[in-house]
């Protein structure tokens, strides 16, 4: 289920660090925000739980880096997006033509699974049957999470945009809604369907993979943060490839282009681009930059 969770909410908001309580600092002051001083400015990267509880706090560290940016940089400009717009994107990617069906693109045996978890998570089969089959692993898997407790809502980058609207700061998007919905959209019909099987049948586990990924969030554990990702890419990477590392490499100009501003800025990101081989954070210390973890 790690490897599926984290997969599913990389895009939609349902990222794959969530906090199962109130979301406090490391003992030793570590957390996943990292910090690199351009010619006059300084730029903070966050890494991000999209998906909190309404009961969860936030790190102090990430109230400073708020209050100290000009700007907020996130995977997509959150204060700009159109709920109306977004589902009609998600549906004119995700949605099967009339003459198709999910059942019909996949084996009896798969479609039973997803049928059966699809009425447990509360979603009609009939418009389950719509979906193809990134879509559906993608709606079962939010639907399950706010079954258990989690909001989008609450998560960081909705607090951070309704406070930098309070406070009239500006948001940027590094890429938009099309882009995101677009990579799941064309990955290959094979692996749409083991996205989709394997986030039915491993969804028991997500309360116990929950747990340990948040703690190593709280704790700022680069180190066990890598290796869940590393697992999971491990064993799908030809869909961890497209979703973090390509992402991560179009991004790099971007945050470069920050450091030669005056203003200060906080790039938030999901926490998995920030950590491992060909993160964010390794890529620009490749490129000579230091890049210290708050």
């Amino acid at each position: 289920m790690r490897s599926c969770i984290r997969l599913a909410t990389l895009i939609l908001g349902a990222l794959v660090q969530f906090s199962a309580g109130a979301a406090q600092p490391a003992a030793n002051g570590k957390s996943t925000l990292w910090s690199i001083k351009g010619r006059e400015n300084t730029v903070y990267l966050l890494g991000s739980l999209h998906l909190l509880r309404s009961s969860d706090t936030l790190p102090a560290s990430i109230d400073k880096a708020y209050r100290d940016a000009e700007s907020l940089l996130m995977e997509i400009d959150m204060d700009n997006l159109d709920p109306m717009a977004s589902q009609k994107i998600a549906m004119e990617l995700g949605i099967l033509p009339d003459t198709k069906s999910l059942e019909a693109e996949l084996d009896a045996a798969t479609y039973t699974k997803v049928a059966a978890y699809a009425r447990e998570v509360g979603l009609e089969e009939r418009t389950l049957n719509r979906f193809r089959p990134w879509l559906a692993a993608m709606t079962l898997t939010q639907m399950n999470l706010m079954k258990i407790g989690f909001e989008a809502s609450s998560g960081v980058e909705m607090r951070l945009t309704a406070r930098a609207a309070a406070d009239k700061k500006e948001i940027r998007g590094l890429e938009t809604l099309d882009e995101q919905l677009g990579m799941l959209a064309k990955l290959p019909a094979a692996q749409q369907r083991e996205f989709l099987l394997y986030s039915v049948e491993d969804s028991a586990r997500v309360r116990k993979d929950l747990e340990k990924m948040v703690s190593a969030w709280r704790k700022g554990d680069v180190k066990a943060l890598s290796a869940l990702l590393s697992e999971g890419y491990a064993r799908y990477p030809d869909l961890y490839r497209p979703l973090t590392v390509e992402r991560n490499r179009k991004w790099l100009s971007r945050i470069e282009d920050l450091l030669d501003d005056k203003d200060d800025y906080l790039v938030v990101v999901g926490a998995l681009h920030l950590v491992g081989t060909d993160s964010v954070v390794e890529l620009l210390q490749k490129k000579g930059y230091k890049v210290l973890q708050q």
